[in-house]
């Protein structure tokens, strides 16, 4: 039987803009887009008590707590933070997954021979703690699933053990929404449906799921009894997506060169979405006719919205094509990659622009990549990469596809 331990920081960016300010310490703390259309991409648990949570409207999480605390918050300082922790991790784990900038699982299956896993799980943790300051929950049972949920149990700054043999009479009570799997259109089907408890979905024939959610049914059934055979994914650090193109013919063209520039942009925007990761760096690099070649890049704050990623683009090659010499290749490239869930911008993210980039997504995943594209970019085709980037190398559009 698997022994899996799941890791989560509590707050983390609140908890990281805390260890800097402890001043901030006790008070209801915002971080996120500062103007009115920005949302919450962190708060502590002092503003949760008003009702605020992750991803709701800034605008309405401060009135809901006006005397909340609202920062900007910054990539660079919680990317520090998230690499101190992934090091401790490192070390002393025999099989760990970062599955995002602030959350782990840990394979601890058969340490319990020698240390005892949960009392080893609880040394990691003081650890962690004793030298990042980082306060952390952790939760270990015999599956992701059950470990994550378990988790969300023990919060804030916290551990729990979850035993073989216990895992469903310990997710019978909670909602149904704790099931990681289950989102908010999920939700509203199921409740729907008359489920509200993790209990009742335990109780139904596995056919009705199946029947109403396809093969989605069927996993949701398996882990509402505690049975998930996931494994834990060996993690190695993605450094970073890009796409090159050369030309068969060099151009000096601006109208054809940002258009391809817009085009590679939101195609590898769309991949991060996909592998669920946001950027933090973006490059652009060119080379000319005579193949002196020259790059620039820009931090920017953690993302996957292609108007930003598009913008930053366009603007660093404006910045480095000034010879108006012809080019023979284009490229950009996404660094500094992080996990990111559903949500394509820690900082800043309209509501409305999220429902249409999901919407977006959700045509190119069906129609194929192609399906929906910015008019500016509609000269721009063969760019791309259909499959999942995060499972292999960098991406480069391969030569038979090259304009």
């Amino acid at each position: 039987m698997k022994s899996i331990i799941h890791i989560d920081l509590d707050s983390f960016f609140v908890s990281c803009e805390r260890l800097l300010d402890n001043r901030l310490n006790g008070r209801p703390v915002l971080i996120g887009g500062t103007s009115d259309r920005g949302v919450v991409a962190s708060c502590s648990y002092e503003a949760r008590a008003f009702g605020i949570h992750s991803a709701m409207p800034m605008k309405m999480a401060r009135q809901l707590c006006p005397e909340a605390v609202v920062i900007r918050g910054n990539s660079g300082t919680y990317s520090k933070f998230s690499d101190m922790v992934t090091d401790i991790v490192k070390e002393d784990s025999p099989l760990f997954e970062k599955s995002s900038i602030d959350e782990f699982y840990i394979d601890a299956t058969g340490m319990d021979r020698f240390f005892g896993c949960y009392k080893w799980g609880q040394e990691l943790r003081q650890r962690i703690i004793r030298e990042t300051g980082l306060p952390i929950s952790f939760a270990l049972s015999t599956s992701k699933t059950v470990a994550k949920v378990g988790t969300g149990e023990a919060k804030p700054n916290n551990h729990r053990e979850i035993p073989q043999g216990t895992e469903k009479p310990f997710l019978a009570p909670l909602s149904i929404k704790r099931i990681p799997m289950v989102g908010d259109q999920t939700y509203r089907l199921l409740r729907s449906m008359g489920v509200e408890k993790v209990k009742t979905v335990q109780e139904m024939p596995i056919e009705l799921l199946e029947r109403v959610m396809g093969k989605n049914g069927t996993s949701l059934w398996k882990k509402a009894q505690g049975i998930d055979n996931t494994p834990v994914e060996p993690w190695h650090e993605r450094k970073s997506i890009s796409i090159e193109r050369t030309f068969e013919n060099d151009t000096s063209d601006m109208v054809k060169l940002e258009s391809i520039i817009r085009a590679m942009a939101e195609n590898l925007a769309y991949q991060l979405r996909n592998g669920s990761r946001l950027t933090a760096c973006v490059s652009v690099r060119i080379r000319y006719s005579d193949f002196q070649t020259h790059s620039r890049q820009l931090r920017i704050p953690y993302t996957a919205s292609d108007h930003v990623l598009i913008d930053t683009a366009i603007a660093l090659f404006r910045q480095l094509f000034d010879r108006r010499v012809l080019l023979r290749l284009v490229g950009v490239r996404f660094s500094h990659l992080v996990g990111g869930g559903e949500q394509m911008s820690l900082f800043d993210e309209s509501g409305p622009l999220l429902q249409l980039y999901n919407a977006m997504d959700r045509m190119r995943n069906r129609f194929g990549q192609d399906a929906v594209k910015r008019a500016v970019a509609m000269g721009s085709k063969g760019i791309g990469h259909s499959g999942n980037p995060f499972d292999g190398q960098p991406v480069v559009i391969p030569a038979h596809r090259r304009a």
